[in-house]
């Protein structure tokens, strides 16, 4: 099963630079142009040089944005501002952030690194389908540095085990890292050099398999990149650092484990929402809610977050807005048998979820949009949040929008073991681990 090891981390030098806020980010895929320039402009050491560097007119194979990232890695490091760890470390991480204004969550896992497998062994298993772009990019910025900027996230089925060594480690000793990063999120790494700790907690995980959470594009891309370097080495063996990836592991049952919706907006030429909702009636419920007259404008994602989630209980449901009036619609599948006639070939782990059954029924039957269509997001737009989503709809950014309720991490782990895969952008795990805390250099 899964092979765990510590290693020697390389870590920002507190002595050069004493506020990490300054030089992390959150990961390359969720940084918007706008936060790229920010992030570039707030420190000259900001890890953002690396991880998502800048593309400037005349770059060339020579001279672009991966050959950059190679050279600040390598400056960072003789320059001091980058040291390793002087023993190999297990770090225990720690996330400390707002679900919402009255809730507050701490999210505990580890930062290790895991020995490489094919999803077909079924150590490592997946749950989302990849974008080959992505997957270029990461293998580019990979050759040019060789090294893991940011972390994998990934869960495990623990038996407690594991997580009283960590709770016992963290109540005995005071972190090395604890600071607020630029998401008002508490940061808090602790390193674990005791040879004894380490051994024991490798063990454990010797009968776990890992479950990808966040980061299948770079998973895939340090299996790609492993394939390259074995195929180049004669004296291949096995325990060659890039056999080995690294991640952040945390407990599935871990009660700060948080995952949000990605909501769907759609931009059709021909849209005609009255024709949708006579074509919604045949396979689902449709109830038309009206704006709650106690709610102001700024609540409408609120009251709509609520009412979905309510109707969720009874059964697959979809959120509809369509910024036609002041309602919005909630669908609820009448008869689940549908989906085995649209994806006969899946299981009932896949065509139970609600982000299954809204890409088959709508998304492909009624408005055409295929998995090609999907992956280039030619129609389709990936919204994390329902008030951007209403807003956009509002303002003709886009024709409509759907809504979705949370992926249960129970649906992601049945989906793997199932050796299925869920639509692109099923699960948004928050927070997103921070990038710039570790760097694992082969």
């Amino acid at each position: 099963m899964a092979v765990i090891i510590p290693f020697k981390g390389i870590r920002y030098n507190t002595q050069k630079v004493q506020d990490l806020s300054l030089v992390t980010t959150p990961p390359y895929d969720v940084i918007s142009p706008e936060s790229q320039e920010d992030f570039y402009n707030i420190h000259e050491n900001n890890i953002i040089k690396i991880e998502l560097g800048k593309e400037f007119e005349g770059d060339d194979e020579k001279n672009n944005k991966y050959i950059r990232a190679g050279k600040y890695l390598s400056e960072w490091i003789e320059q001091g501002i980058l040291v390793s760890e002087e023993s190999p470390a297990i770090y225990i991480y720690e996330q400390d952030f707002n679900v919402s204004e009255w809730e507050r969550k701490t999210r505990r896992g580890l930062i290790a690194l895991v020995k490489l497998a094919d999803f077909s062994e079924g150590v490592v298993l997946p749950h989302e389908y990849t974008l080959s772009k992505a997957k270029q990019d990461r293998f580019n910025l990979m050759s040019t540095t060789d090294a893991n900027i940011s972390q994998i996230f990934s869960l495990y089925n623990d038996d407690s085990k594991i997580s009283k060594i960590l709770n016992s480690f963290t109540n005995e000793n005071e972190p090395e890292i604890d600071y607020i990063n630029s998401e008002d999120i508490t940061e808090r790494l602790w390193v674990v050099t005791d040879k004894k700790i380490l051994s024991e907690i490798c063990n454990l995980f010797e009968d776990k398999k890992l479950f990808i959470a966040d980061g299948h594009h770079r998973y895939e891309t340090a299996l790609n990149y492993r394939n390259k370097k074995a195929s180049e080495n004669p004296s291949h063996n096995g325990t060659e650092s890039y056999n080995y990836v690294m991640m952040t592991i945390v407990d599935m049952d871990d009660p700060g484990l948080v995952v949000f919706p990605t909501h769907r907006a759609l931009s059709i030429e021909t849209f005609d929402s009255e024709s949708f909702l006579n074509f919604a009636n045949e396979n689902f419920k449709v109830k038309k809610i009206e704006y709650s007259k106690s709610y102001d404008a700024e609540s409408v994602p609120e009251q709509l977050t609520l009412s979905l989630y309510q109707s969720g209980e009874f059964g697959t449901s979809f959120g509809y807005f369509d910024g036609l009036g002041e309602f919005f619609y909630i669908l609820t599948l009448k008869d689940a048998s549908i989906m085995k006639k649209l994806v006969p070939d899946k299981p009932d782990t896949y065509r139970n979820l609600d982000v299954s059954i809204l890409h088959s029924v709508i998304l492909e039957q009624y408005f055409k949009i295929d998995a090609e269509n999907m992956a280039v997001q030619k129609n389709l737009t990936y919204v994390k949040d329902v008030k951007d989503a209403i807003n956009g709809v509002k303002f003709e950014e886009y024709d409509c929008a759907f809504f979705l309720n949370p992926t249960k991490v129970s649906q992601m782990r049945d989906i793997s073991l199932a050796n299925e895969k869920m639509p692109q952008k099923s699960t948004y795990f928050y927070p997103k681990v921070t990038t710039g805390l570790v760097i694992n250099k082969f």
